[in-house]
């Protein structure tokens, strides 16, 4: 899934010692493992608005039974695709490099997540299940840094998401920004990759 995409335990790689049962794998319908908070909010309703829907979108895909799932995990993904694209643009408009750790982050969960997706189209359903389970825990935390760090930045710069206007043009960074543009942690990228093994070890 995301390479530690914001902290993600490495629920996939990483061996049970021997004071751990082995987790059990996710192959049936759950109940929902994220519900939205007003601790998810960012006081920025457009950018909070697409994330209630991935939270909801996230958790029909827990929910779904197996015929369904494949449907629901493709409606998320197109989301997240949407999502992304969304803020990405709002950070290149804004100072990011288009090299900086959160664009980088999206890309490379986005490609886990459109793999799990060609997975279950040739009828593995276990890898969607169980990057669904990792997205409930990765998604609060990417929110709480880097897209907190993000919409800071955007409010900083008196940034419109919705006409793309800068109010504040001299409040724009100098020099591009290649970091987070916020409070995150050096781990981020390694979910995405935990991710990404698990899936490729559930197609082995």
């Amino acid at each position: 899934m995301p390479a530690n995409l914001s902290g993600m335990p490495e629920v996939a790689t990483a061996p049970p010692t021997s004071a751990e049962p082995a987790a059990v794998p996710h192959t049936t319908p759950v109940a929902p493992e994220l519900a939205w908070s007003d601790a998810l909010s960012l006081s920025m309703p457009v950018m909070d608005q697409t994330h209630v829907e991935f939270v909801e979108l996230l958790a029909v895909v827990q929910q779904a039974e197996d015929a369904d799932l494949v449907a629901h995990w493709q409606a998320l993904v197109e989301h997240t695709e949407e999502h992304f694209a969304q803020e990405d643009r709002w950070m290149l408009a804004t100072g990011f490099a288009p090299g900086s750790c959160h664009l980088t982050q999206h890309a490379v969960v986005l490609k886990v997540l459109k793999e799990g997706l060609e997975l279950g189209q040739q009828g593995q359903l276990q890898p969607i299940r169980q990057m669904a389970h990792e997205l409930t825990i990765w998604f609060p935390h990417h929110a709480q840094t880097m897209d907190s760090g993000l919409a800071l930045h955007l409010k900083s710069v008196g940034y419109d998401p919705i006409t793309g206007e800068v109010a504040q043009p001299e409040a724009l960074p100098t020099q591009a920004i290649s970091g987070c543009g916020g409070s995150c942690s050096g781990d981020d990228g390694e979910t995405a990759d935990n991710t990404a093994n698990h899936a490729q070890k559930e197609a082995a």
